[in-house]
C-alpha cells in the first residue's frame, strides 16, 4: 500500500481540517496516511513551518526529473488531492505494466 505524508504539528487546526478532508480520499484509493510532526526536526520546521499543513505525494519520476515528492500546500481541495492521487496511481500502473 502506498502512503502520503502530511506535515503537521500539534495544535494545528488547519492540519486537522486537512486530515479530515484527505482521509476519505485515501481510503477510496487504497493509500495510507503518514503524519510527520515538523516540531521534532529543525530542518522540517525551517522548510514547512509557515506552510503546514503540507501533503506530500510520492512522485513516479515522470513529472519532475529530481523525483521529489509532489507537495500540496494548504489550502488544497478534495478535488486537488483526488486528482493527484489518481494521476500517481495511473502512472504507477502504467510503469508496472498494468492497465489503469
Amino acid at each position: 500500500m502506498r502512503s502520503v505524508i502530511l506535515y503537521t504539528t500539534l495544535g494545528c487546526h488547519l492540519c486537522e481540517q486537512a486530515k479530515a478532508l484527505i482521509k476519505p480520499l485515501l481510503a477510496e484509493c487504497d493509500w495510507q496516511l503518514q503524519e510527520v510532526d515538523i516540531a521534532d526536526d529543525n530542518h522540517l520546521m525551517a522548510k514547512y513551518g509557515i506552510r503546514i499543513p503540507v501533503l506530500a505525494i510520492p512522485n513516479t519520476g515522470i513529472e519532475n526529473a529530481d523525483n521529489a515528492d509532489i507537495e500540496l500546500d494548504w489550502p488544497f481541495t478534495a478535488n486537488d488531492v483526488a486528482s493527484r492521487l489518481q494521476s500517481e496511481r495511473s502512472m504507477t500502473n502504467t510503469l508496472s505494466g498494468n492497465i489503469a
